[in-house]
């Protein structure tokens, strides 16, 4: 499948093979773009940004309409290469492609309400019989770089509110999963889009970013992906507007006073999902002493019903991870666990990029899996004396993403809200849930910036005041 470069679809003088990472079957295969393609996408660009501003804000919401109807008539096609090249099981990749039209929809609403307001300058000395507001305007060039784990939700979360706004973006998706990004901006160029208003590049994130991010032509990031490279981001972007979804190891707070079934099958759902790859998984769960025995009990036959499989089987509960290097680094983690003194409740074995669900109990929270980001299918379960150790211990950490708390009592929910320094705090529901129109982003290491549409067009626009003085004064 070739990319998309300066208003056409090329190769390039490699390509390299995308896999499915549960048997190693070749999906398809893709250009391996250089530092000179980049430079042909950002010189392209600066052509997409003048057609993109020139647009009107109803003419941006037409197109991404028609590729949002677009998508919804081909949905199975999307979810099919998303379950492909990541390895979901096909419910899961199902679920994230009917997100998409949607996410497109109102991000088109999002950027034709954009406005400015007036500034009421009269009230300041010398303001007298002057007239201020405010306009806000696209910022330009877009660099959107995008992860593996949700090729399609990721991709469009950023390019959506950028092309809303009147940007031009330059794309460079997960090189593992480049496929589903391929698709994506095949649809909203048939809608109508400016041929230079995107650009898909496919290749190394290394080679790649680096040309993308340090140059002056781009005015705004939006990256999503490990911390460490966020930090070289932020690095060599110079002065630019940098959004950065980073890492995470999002806490779950249990307290004695909840139904511990409804708090299990929520575990299972926000530590599993997507084999555990998703930023603002369930990874440690802080379970009230006098009901941690009760709650391994309720959690450990639910995990030990996933069924690992291959993707597309109906049957799949639980898919790789997105390669075998990566299920080994999981094991790894788990392994020094259990010999440094936790207890291996359920899982825990590995076949190929197969990792078993597992239940780490008896966590201390010193280890490596309760402090970094494991992105794996195992959650590690430490007992706490109550909601004050549950708060110091969520709080523990140089992640501030997403956390968790399941209690009847509105006295420690409230302080849970006010205490806890996540971007999001859910009551009664694992971290994992996420409506596409909320603000998304992380404090502390987990990043800077604001993903959800009304909050993405702010972050892709520029603000600029307007005076206007009386020609007599």
């Amino acid at each position: 499948m070739p990319m998309y470069v300066a208003g056409e679809w090329r190769g390039a003088e490699r390509e390299e093979e995308v896999r499915n990472p549960y048997d190693g079957e070749v999906v398809d295969t893709v250009p391996v773009a250089t530092a000179a393609d980049a430079e042909l996408a950002l010189a392209a660009a600066e052509d997409g940004a003048r057609a993109m501003r020139a647009l009107s804000a109803w003419e941006r919401s037409e197109i991404l309409g028609r590729a949002a109807d677009a998508i919804d008539g081909s949905l199975p096609e999307l979810a099919r290469t998303i379950s492909l090249e990541v390895g979901k099981p096909l419910l899961e990749a199902t679920n994230e492609a009917k997100r998409i039209p949607d996410l497109l929809r109102v991000s088109a609403s999002e950027g034709a309400r954009l406005h400015g307001e007036t500034v009421p300058v009269d009230a300041a000395p010398g303001g007298a019989g002057k007239l201020a507001f405010t306009l806000r305007q696209p910022c330009g060039i877009v660099v959107a770089i995008t992860p593996f784990n949700y090729p399609a939700l990721l991709v469009m979360h950023k390019v959506g509110p950028a092309l809303a706004t009147g940007n031009a973006v330059v794309l460079k998706p997960a090189r593992q999963t480049p496929l589903t990004a391929l698709l994506l901006t095949r649809a909203l160029l048939e809608a109508g889009l400016p041929e230079n208003a995107l650009q898909c590049l496919t290749g190394p994130g290394a080679e790649l970013g680096n040309a993308l991010c340090s140059d002056p032509r781009v005015r705004k990031i939006s990256f999503t992906g490990s911390t460490a490279v966020g930090e070289q981001i932020a690095r060599v972007a110079g002065v630019k507007r940098l959004s950065l979804e980073l890492g995470s190891n999002c806490p779950l707070i249990v307290l004695p006073d909840v139904d511990l079934e409804q708090v299990a099958a929520a575990t299972l759902t926000g530590g599993y999902v997507n084999a555990g790859q998703v930023c603002i998984s369930v990874q440690r769960v802080l379970v009230a002493r006098e009901v941690y025995g009760d709650f391994v009990d309720a959690l450990t036959p639910l995990v030990g019903g996933l069924r690992t499989g291959h993707p597309l089987d109906e049957a799949t509960g639980l898919g790789p991870v997105i390669s075998e290097a990566e299920a080994e680094r999981v094991e790894r983690t788990i392994r020094d666990a259990v010999e440094g003194g936790a207890t291996l409740v359920a899982g825990g074995g590995r076949e190929g990029a197969v990792v078993e669900p597992t239940i780490v109990g008896d966590v201390d929270p010193r280890m490596e899996i309760s402090r970094a980001e494991l992105f794996g299918p195992a959650v590690a379960l430490t007992p706490v004396a109550g909601i004050d150790e549950a708060i110091a211990l969520a709080n523990d950490s140089e992640y501030g993403l997403g956390a968790g708390l399941f209690t009847a009592d509105l006295g420690s929910a409230l302080r849970f809200a006010r205490e806890v320094d996540s971007g999001s705090i859910q009551i009664n529901s694992s971290p994992l849930w996420r409506a596409d129109l909320m603000p998304y982003g992380g404090l502390k290491g987990s990043g800077i910036g604001k993903e959800g549409p009304r909050y993405a067009v702010e972050e892709m626009t520029d603000l600029k005041t307007i005076v206007f003085h009386d020609a007599d004064s």
